[in-house]
Protein backbone atom coordinates (compact mmCIF):
# COMPACT_ATOMS: atom_id res chain seq x y z
CA UNK A 1 0.00 0.00 0.00
CA UNK A 2 1.21 3.47 -0.79
CA UNK A 3 3.70 2.22 -3.37
CA UNK A 4 3.98 4.76 -6.17
CA UNK A 5 6.48 3.10 -8.50
CA UNK A 6 5.70 -0.41 -9.71
CA UNK A 7 7.20 -2.87 -12.18
CA UNK A 8 5.56 -5.38 -14.52
CA UNK A 9 6.94 -8.22 -16.60
CA UNK A 10 5.19 -10.07 -19.40
CA UNK A 11 4.98 -13.85 -19.37
CA UNK A 12 6.89 -14.15 -22.66
CA UNK A 13 9.91 -12.41 -21.12
CA UNK A 14 9.92 -15.07 -18.39
CA UNK A 15 9.48 -17.89 -20.95
CA UNK A 16 11.58 -17.15 -24.03
CA UNK A 17 15.17 -16.05 -24.62
CA UNK A 18 16.97 -14.92 -27.77
CA UNK A 19 17.82 -18.52 -28.75
CA UNK A 20 14.10 -18.95 -29.55
CA UNK A 21 14.28 -16.47 -32.45
CA UNK A 22 15.91 -19.13 -34.63
CA UNK A 23 12.82 -21.36 -34.49
CA UNK A 24 10.06 -18.75 -33.97
CA UNK A 25 11.37 -15.62 -35.70
CA UNK A 26 8.92 -12.72 -35.77
CA UNK A 27 6.28 -14.77 -33.94
CA UNK A 28 8.04 -13.70 -30.73
CA UNK A 29 8.87 -10.16 -31.82
CA UNK A 30 7.71 -7.82 -29.06
CA UNK A 31 8.62 -4.53 -27.36
CA UNK A 32 10.79 -4.69 -25.40
CA UNK A 33 12.45 -7.47 -27.37
CA UNK A 34 13.14 -10.94 -25.99
CA UNK A 35 16.71 -10.82 -24.70
CA UNK A 36 19.37 -13.30 -23.53
CA UNK A 37 18.95 -16.23 -21.16
CA UNK A 38 20.79 -14.18 -18.51
CA UNK A 39 18.22 -11.38 -18.93
CA UNK A 40 15.32 -13.85 -18.70
CA UNK A 41 16.83 -15.42 -15.57
CA UNK A 42 17.31 -11.96 -14.00
CA UNK A 43 13.61 -11.20 -14.61
CA UNK A 44 12.65 -14.50 -12.97
CA UNK A 45 14.79 -13.60 -9.94
CA UNK A 46 13.20 -10.14 -9.83
CA UNK A 47 9.75 -11.76 -9.56
CA UNK A 48 10.93 -13.99 -6.70
CA UNK A 49 12.68 -11.08 -4.95
CA UNK A 50 9.55 -8.86 -5.21
CA UNK A 51 11.29 -6.30 -7.42
CA UNK A 52 8.59 -6.98 -10.01
CA UNK A 53 5.02 -6.50 -8.80
CA UNK A 54 2.85 -7.82 -11.65
CA UNK A 55 3.05 -10.54 -14.30
CA UNK A 56 0.93 -9.75 -17.39
CA UNK A 57 0.35 -10.99 -20.95
CA UNK A 58 0.45 -7.88 -23.16
CA UNK A 59 -1.87 -9.92 -25.40
CA UNK A 60 -1.51 -8.81 -29.04
CA UNK A 61 -3.42 -11.02 -31.51
CA UNK A 62 -1.81 -9.97 -34.78
CA UNK A 63 -2.60 -12.17 -37.76
CA UNK A 64 -0.11 -14.77 -38.89
CA UNK A 65 0.24 -12.91 -42.21
CA UNK A 66 1.22 -9.74 -40.32
CA UNK A 67 3.74 -11.64 -38.20
CA UNK A 68 5.20 -13.32 -41.33
CA UNK A 69 6.54 -9.99 -42.58
CA UNK A 70 10.24 -9.17 -42.43
CA UNK A 71 11.41 -8.33 -38.91
CA UNK A 72 11.25 -4.54 -39.15
CA UNK A 73 7.81 -4.61 -40.81
CA UNK A 74 6.21 -7.29 -38.60
CA UNK A 75 4.17 -5.90 -35.70
CA UNK A 76 5.28 -6.46 -32.12
CA UNK A 77 3.32 -8.56 -29.66
CA UNK A 78 2.16 -12.12 -29.03
CA UNK A 79 -1.23 -13.77 -28.46
CA UNK A 80 -0.76 -15.41 -25.04
CA UNK A 81 -3.78 -14.68 -22.84
CA UNK A 82 -5.24 -18.20 -23.34
CA UNK A 83 -2.01 -19.86 -22.22
CA UNK A 84 -0.78 -17.37 -19.63
CA UNK A 85 -1.74 -19.50 -16.64
CA UNK A 86 -0.44 -22.71 -18.23
CA UNK A 87 2.89 -21.02 -18.97
CA UNK A 88 3.17 -19.71 -15.43
CA UNK A 89 2.27 -23.10 -13.97
CA UNK A 90 4.91 -24.70 -16.17
CA UNK A 91 7.45 -22.36 -14.57
CA UNK A 92 6.11 -23.49 -11.17
CA UNK A 93 6.56 -27.15 -12.20
CA UNK A 94 10.13 -26.34 -13.27
CA UNK A 95 10.85 -24.85 -9.84
CA UNK A 96 11.24 -21.21 -10.86
CA UNK A 97 8.27 -19.93 -8.82
CA UNK A 98 5.97 -20.95 -6.00
CA UNK A 99 2.28 -21.21 -6.84
CA UNK A 100 1.47 -18.52 -4.27
CA UNK A 101 3.86 -16.13 -6.04
CA UNK A 102 1.93 -16.53 -9.31
CA UNK A 103 -1.39 -15.81 -7.59
CA UNK A 104 0.11 -12.75 -5.92
CA UNK A 105 1.64 -11.32 -9.11
CA UNK A 106 -1.23 -12.14 -11.49
CA UNK A 107 -4.30 -11.54 -9.29
CA UNK A 108 -3.68 -9.93 -5.91
CA UNK A 109 -1.22 -7.23 -6.93
CA UNK A 110 -3.06 -5.94 -10.02
CA UNK A 111 -6.21 -5.52 -7.89
CA UNK A 112 -4.24 -3.76 -5.17
CA UNK A 113 -2.16 -1.52 -7.41
CA UNK A 114 -5.05 -0.40 -9.60
CA UNK A 115 -7.53 -0.15 -6.74
CA UNK A 116 -9.96 -2.62 -8.33
CA UNK A 117 -12.74 -3.07 -5.82
CA UNK A 118 -13.86 -6.56 -4.72
CA UNK A 119 -11.61 -8.48 -7.13
CA UNK A 120 -8.24 -10.18 -7.16
CA UNK A 121 -8.88 -12.38 -4.14
CA UNK A 122 -11.19 -15.24 -3.19
CA UNK A 123 -12.98 -13.59 -0.27
CA UNK A 124 -16.53 -13.37 0.99
CA UNK A 125 -18.32 -10.50 -0.74
CA UNK A 126 -15.86 -10.39 -3.66
CA UNK A 127 -16.74 -11.27 -7.25
CA UNK A 128 -16.14 -14.94 -7.95
CA UNK A 129 -13.29 -14.73 -10.50
CA UNK A 130 -11.11 -17.84 -10.54
CA UNK A 131 -9.82 -20.79 -12.55
CA UNK A 132 -9.96 -24.46 -11.69
CA UNK A 133 -6.75 -26.15 -12.82
CA UNK A 134 -5.64 -29.77 -13.05
CA UNK A 135 -1.97 -29.57 -12.03
CA UNK A 136 -1.34 -33.18 -13.11
CA UNK A 137 -2.86 -33.04 -16.62
CA UNK A 138 -0.98 -32.31 -19.81
CA UNK A 139 -2.12 -29.83 -22.40
CA UNK A 140 -0.58 -29.90 -25.88
CA UNK A 141 -1.02 -26.56 -27.61
CA UNK A 142 -2.41 -27.21 -31.10
CA UNK A 143 -3.88 -24.96 -33.75
CA UNK A 144 -7.23 -26.73 -33.22
CA UNK A 145 -7.27 -25.93 -29.49
CA UNK A 146 -6.67 -22.21 -29.92
CA UNK A 147 -9.42 -19.78 -29.00
CA UNK A 148 -7.60 -16.76 -30.41
CA UNK A 149 -9.36 -15.11 -33.34
CA UNK A 150 -5.93 -14.63 -34.92
CA UNK A 151 -5.68 -18.45 -35.14
CA UNK A 152 -2.06 -19.02 -34.07
CA UNK A 153 0.22 -19.16 -31.05
CA UNK A 154 4.00 -19.25 -30.68
CA UNK A 155 3.36 -22.15 -28.26
CA UNK A 156 1.93 -24.51 -30.90
CA UNK A 157 3.50 -27.93 -30.38
CA UNK A 158 4.48 -27.19 -26.75
CA UNK A 159 3.29 -29.49 -23.95
CA UNK A 160 2.20 -27.78 -20.75
CA UNK A 161 1.98 -29.93 -17.63
CA UNK A 162 -1.20 -28.35 -16.24
CA UNK A 163 -4.60 -27.71 -17.76
CA UNK A 164 -7.24 -25.07 -17.05
CA UNK A 165 -10.45 -27.04 -16.58
CA UNK A 166 -12.91 -24.20 -15.85
CA UNK A 167 -12.81 -20.44 -15.60
CA UNK A 168 -15.38 -18.51 -13.56
CA UNK A 169 -15.93 -14.77 -14.06
CA UNK A 170 -18.43 -12.83 -11.96
CA UNK A 171 -19.65 -16.15 -10.60
CA UNK A 172 -20.45 -17.51 -14.07
CA UNK A 173 -18.62 -20.33 -15.84
CA UNK A 174 -17.14 -18.77 -18.99
CA UNK A 175 -14.79 -21.60 -19.99
CA UNK A 176 -15.38 -25.31 -19.49
CA UNK A 177 -13.07 -28.11 -20.65
CA UNK A 178 -11.79 -26.43 -23.79
CA UNK A 179 -14.84 -24.47 -24.85
CA UNK A 180 -16.04 -20.94 -24.25
CA UNK A 181 -19.45 -20.52 -22.62
CA UNK A 182 -21.58 -17.56 -23.67
CA UNK A 183 -22.69 -15.49 -20.69
CA UNK A 184 -24.19 -12.12 -19.92
CA UNK A 185 -21.91 -9.13 -20.33
CA UNK A 186 -19.17 -8.79 -17.73
CA UNK A 187 -19.83 -6.49 -14.83
CA UNK A 188 -17.99 -3.18 -14.96
CA UNK A 189 -14.93 -2.79 -12.77
CA UNK A 190 -15.19 -0.51 -9.78
CA UNK A 191 -12.14 1.31 -8.49
CA UNK A 192 -11.63 2.35 -4.91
Amino acid sequence: TGKRITAEVCVHHLWYDDSDYERLGTKIKCNPAIKTQADRDALRRAVVDDVIDVIATDHAPHTLDEKAELYFKAPSGLPLVQHFLGMMLELVHEGHFELTRIVEKAAHNPARLFGIKDRGFIREGYYADFAIVDLAATDVVTAESLLYKCGWSPLEGETLHSRVVKTVLNGQVVFDRGRLIETRAALPLEFS
